[in-house]
């Protein structure tokens, strides 16, 4: 059984829906003890870092996600749940779960030295395709390297180590886009949005 957090960060319908296209068992619930025998996490969300962090801690749910990833179950962290993964956010300026070390910076830090970035638009909203880096994962085994992905976001992943980085999408700059450590799979970019692509890493997922 798949479980999916939800801490009031966002539309999580189009999770639902993929899910429900793939036939996955699946719980949705606001009360981490409703998830506490699931199998596999997704972690989504969209919207401000400081307000989701407030919310997991609001729900005990950010000791939940440690406890779970310290168990070893597989967990994807889609968007927002890419980020907070990470141990600091420049978005609120907090501390967040630091299940993988790394900061969250905004573009316009990441850009400012780019030969384009005048012709930049924050946030990076629309379809780019991936570059599989460092090995790949798994949850990419049958889709096709620089396939397109649906992306919306102004905060970008920085890992401390960036062997963890598994694709980068090219926006002026390259933006990790999959980043992977142990049991732990995030996506910068929606799956749920990304067509037949999207629906073959979470039909990975699924049935990994």
């Amino acid at each position: 059984m798949i479980g999916i957090v939800d801490y009031n960060a966002g539309n999580i319908t189009s999770v639902e829906h993929a899910l429900e296209y793939l036939k996955a068992d699946y719980v949705l619930s606001k009360n981490p003890a409703d998830l506490k025998d699931a199998d596999k996490i997704v972690f989504p969300g969209v919207g401000d870092a400081a307000y989701a962090m407030e919310q997991l801690k609001a729900t005990c749910f950010d000791k939940f996600l440690k406890d779970f990833h310290a168990s070893g179950k597989p967990m994807i962290g889609i968007c927002l749940g890419s980020q907070i993964v990470f141990d600091f956010s420049e978005e609120g300026n907090g501390e967040c779960l630091g299940l993988i070390p790394g900061k969250i910076k905004h573009f316009s830090d990441l850009i400012k030295d780019c030969e384009s970035k005048n012709s930049i638009k924050i946030p990076h909203m629309g379809w780019n395709d991936i570059e599989v880096c460092n090995g790949g994962s798994k949850l990419l085994d049958g889709v096709v390297d620089h396939s397109d992905f649906y992306f919306v976001h102004s905060y970008v992943i920085q890992p401390e180590d960036e062997s963890v980085i598994k694709g980068y999408a090219n926006y002026g700059i390259k933006v990790p886009s999959i980043i992977e450590k142990d049991n732990l799979t995030v996506f910068q970019f929606h799956p749920e949005k990304s067509g037949k692509a999207g629906l073959k890493i979470l039909e990975n997922f699924v049935n990994m």
